[in-house]
């Protein structure tokens, strides 16, 4: 029986494709950016992400737009001229956002198709999805690289809008399936979760759940304050400063000293 290719016909909404990237999974990455967002962390440095719809803005007298609509078949045609690069390096595709999860029907049809092209797949997503949803993805994922920003709901509900008790669920739901390599990630943001306590709370889980080896740590910066601007919004986060290179080892070393984890600045 011949195979059914329907999944390249499935459309959805992007705002960018990085190629190149040497970031958000192993070797050089192909990263689609999935337009969406249910969270609106203050440091998010992709405002442009977050509305689900397509956006048009003046900026420095030039009209600029966010978001369109592709297919699978297109993206694949980028992924395709950067095989080259993948073999070399062990790198792949990488779907981010936002969160592609709100996009279910067309994030599982990207990674299935990187799949049937032979190419290393990742996801980088906070879990903001109902399990039945993940689950679907997962034999099509070879690295989930899960955002654990704080373990606390309330404070996570008055920084990103919304409680966190979903998404840690989830977390230990798709590490049990053992169903692909689970990488928790946590920005390190000033004044939110910049604490040893606070991020030894998320280290600890992440240190519970099976198969998970690996935790990053991921230090706040403001390279997105400019699209606040071009979006007409206040940038939530004012003139907060990036962690120290010295305050992020310290963190490292106390993750590694205190669980099973190894830890990596960036990722």
């Amino acid at each position: 029986m011949a195979e059914d290719f329907g999944y390249l016909n499935v459309t959805g909404r992007i705002f960018d494709i990085q190629r190149y990237s040497i970031h958000d999974g192993i070797g050089i990455r192909t990263i689609v950016f999935l337009k969406g967002c249910a969270l609106r962390c203050r440091w998010c440095c992709n405002p442009e992400s977050q509305s689900a719809k397509i956006e048009s803005f003046e900026s420095k007298g030039r009209m600029k737009t966010y978001g369109r609509d592709v297919s699978v078949r297109e993206v694949m045609e980028t992924v395709r001229r950067d095989m080259p690069y993948y073999s070399r390096s062990k790198g792949g595709l990488t779907l981010s956002g936002g969160e592609s999860l709100l996009q279910p029907e067309f994030a599982r049809a990207l990674l299935q198709a990187g799949k049937a092209l032979g190419v290393n797949t990742a996801l980088e997503s906070m879990g903001f999805a109902q399990y039945s949803v993940i689950e679907g993805i997962l034999p099509y994922l070879d690295t989930y690289l899960m955002d654990i920003k704080h373990m606390d709901p309330k404070k996570h509900a008055l920084w990103c809008g919304r409680e966190n008790t979903l998404m840690v669920e989830n977390a230990k739901r798709i590490a049990e399936s053992g169903m692909t390599k689970l990488i928790i990630r946590v920005p390190v943001v000033p004044g939110f979760n910049d604490t040893e306590g606070e991020l030894m709370a998320i280290a600890r889980y992440a240190d519970s759940l099976p198969g998970v080896e690996e935790i990053d740590i991921l230090p706040y910066h403001n390279f997105g304050e400019g699209k606040y601007a071009a979006l007409g919004r206040e940038y939530p986060m004012g003139d907060a400063k990036r962690p120290s290179q010295e305050k992020m080892e310290r963190f490292r070393e106390a993750i590694e000293r205190s669980t099973g984890l190894y830890c990596q600045i960036g990722g």
